[in-house]
């Protein structure tokens, strides 16, 4: 189910619309964890990546693991703030309104 895109108006009065995490690029992702720690909703994760691209739990076997990135772990606890994108050194993050 996606949600309606939603106008608000900020505390001065402005209108501001939420832009949601959409997606992590695993090509472009460092891993750094920026925008894990601004993040107080739990929206991403820290994965490991395969030699396969394929995404696994950073606590799995290192040998398996070729680069450790951000990964989306709970898309629906976004609510739009941008705080993750702002922090990225890498832009790796897609964010629309939905």
């Amino acid at each position: 189910m996606t949600a309606a895109s939603t106008t608000a108006l900020t505390r001065g009065g402005r209108e501001w619309t939420p832009e949601y995490l959409i997606s992590i690029d695993p090509e472009v992702c460092i891993g750094c964890g920026r925008c894990f720690k601004v993040c107080g909703r739990g929206v991403m994760t820290l994965a490991g990546l395969t030699e396969d691209g394929e995404l696994v739990a950073d606590d799995e076997d290192d040998d398996e693991i070729v680069k450790r990135i951000m990964a989306m772990d709970d898309a629906d606890a976004c609510i739009g703030c941008g705080a993750c994108a702002r922090v990225c050194p890498t832009n790796c993050q897609t964010h629309a309104a939905e």
